[in-house]
């Protein structure tokens, strides 16, 4: 059996999202052929749309990971009956890939507490296998776990729980916090997973002097090669290092060395570029990042209205319908996007907008009804001139109200009669 890589990714979010479909891609070609993948749905299996989200995790890796997935089936583990539990953590000991992602890391460490979750997860670093977690599951990686729903929506006091530590693998005594660049805010600070600055301090102050903190922005992610003794940021955003308040930032496209994640001073030191992926195990057309590189649905929605806006000022309704096919399609691309916010019901509010737009430009036209109706006028225009040459000006009255009539306003100015609308 050929040796699995040892592989520890940890994303912010967007991990089923057309911003990290290519490298998942990237991730499993380098496993060998016929990798078997599964998806860890601990972290909501609480929710009322859990089956929802676990279709969406296996359309997604089928339709734009190109690789197919399993299910653990491990959405709740206490109290559960003992054969599903046991068969759900056979599927996880037996994958290749371990994908987890959204949910609430104070449920998935309740119900992983004393279970043979947490030694799996080592294992696969110690042993051999890829391991993904995001979002939530990122959040319980590490020595301390941030409970984000208790301290955000509650309104506990920021307090730390104890998380999985398996990053001790690595020897990183660490706390993990995706959704490091949060911005859902807008007035208000959520940043670092809906912490903000000063609640991050507090917490901050309550680690030991050997802890700190690893940031993960949202649609990034920290590709972490323990084999080699990387680690490389991938994405759109940084991964942040935060020490006491102090923060080293690495961007996009940083190749480090595993030691810079402990000690920031130790990140100079230079690393080769990390190897591409295996020739012809992800060389197909579907290998092509079918996001056409968007940073989020909200930049989408954001680029299609303002097209769509210009293409109707300038009547172009080839462009306009471009638009919103462009805008359908981004909609389709995010559609597997487990990150639970009101993005996707304003695109589709977006949508419908666009469609009523074209609807009523279908009745009432595109084009400058002047330019239309410019040929007609002009020779209405010219036969009144001739009518009021003859000094008939009973016609030329009437050929004026009728059209006055139709919403055609005739002028007689002194250079001439002209028409408006």
């Amino acid at each position: 059996m050929t040796a699995l890589p040892r592989i520890l990714t940890i994303m912010g979010s967007g991990e089923t999202a057309p911003t990290m479909m290519k490298h998942h891609r990237e991730l499993i070609a380098r496993l060998p052929d016929g990798a078997r993948a599964v998806v860890l749905d601990t972290p909501y299996g609480f929710q009322e749309n859990a089956p929802e989200l676990t279709s969406r995790a296996v359309e997604y890796f089928r339709q734009s990971v190109g690789h197919p997935i399993e299910i653990a089936g491990l959405t709740r583990v206490k109290g559960a009956d003992l054969l599903d539990v046991e068969q759900g953590l056979s599927r996880i000991r037996q994958a290749d890939y371990l994908f987890a992602g959204p949910g609430s890391p104070t449920y998935a460490l309740r119900q992983w507490a004393d279970t043979a979750v947490p030694d799996v997860v080592r294992s696969k670093l110690q042993n051999g296998g890829a391991v993904t977690f995001a979002s939530a599951a990122a959040l319980t990686l590490g020595r301390y776990t941030v409970p984000v729903y208790e301290i955000y929506k509650v309104g506990d006091e920021p307090r730390w729980l104890d998380g999985l530590d398996v990053l001790s693998v690595i020897d990183l005594d660490v706390a993990v916090i995706p959704h490091y660049d949060n911005s859902e805010g807008g007035h208000h600070d959520t940043r670092f997973c809906y912490l903000g600055e000063k609640r991050l301090a507090m917490l901050e102050d309550e680690l030991p002097a050997s802890a700190h903190v690893i940031g993960v922005d949202e649609h990034t992610g920290l590709i972490i090669d323990i084999d080699a003794g990387t680690a490389t940021v991938i994405g759109n955003g940084t991964v942040t290092v935060r020490i006491r308040g102090a923060s080293t930032v690495y961007e996009s496209g940083r190749v480090l060395p595993i030691d810079a994640l402990r000690d920031p001073a130790r990140g100079s030191v230079a690393v080769p570029s990390a190897p591409s992926a295996p020739i012809g195990r992800d060389a197909d057309a579907s290998s092509t990042d079918a996001s056409g590189g968007s940073l989020s649905l909200a930049d989408d929605v954001a680029g299609a209205e303002s097209e769509f806006d210009i293409a109707l000022a300038a009547g172009d309704s080839a462009r306009a319908v471009r638009a919103t096919l462009d805008l359908e399609t981004s909609i389709r691309h995010w559609s597997a996007d487990t990150l639970q916010s009101d993005a996707m019901d304003r695109a589709h509010a977006a949508l419908r907008s666009m469609i009523v737009r074209l609807g009523d430009a279908a009745v009432k036209g595109l084009a400058d009804p002047r330019e239309a109706l410019a040929p007609v006028m002009n020779v209405l225009i010219e036969l009144r001139g001739a009518v009021r040459a003859d000094k008939r000006y009973d016609l030329s009255d009437l050929i004026r109200d009728r059209l006055g009539a139709i919403g055609i306003e005739v002028r007689d100015t002194p250079d001439g009669p002209v028409w408006v609308l």
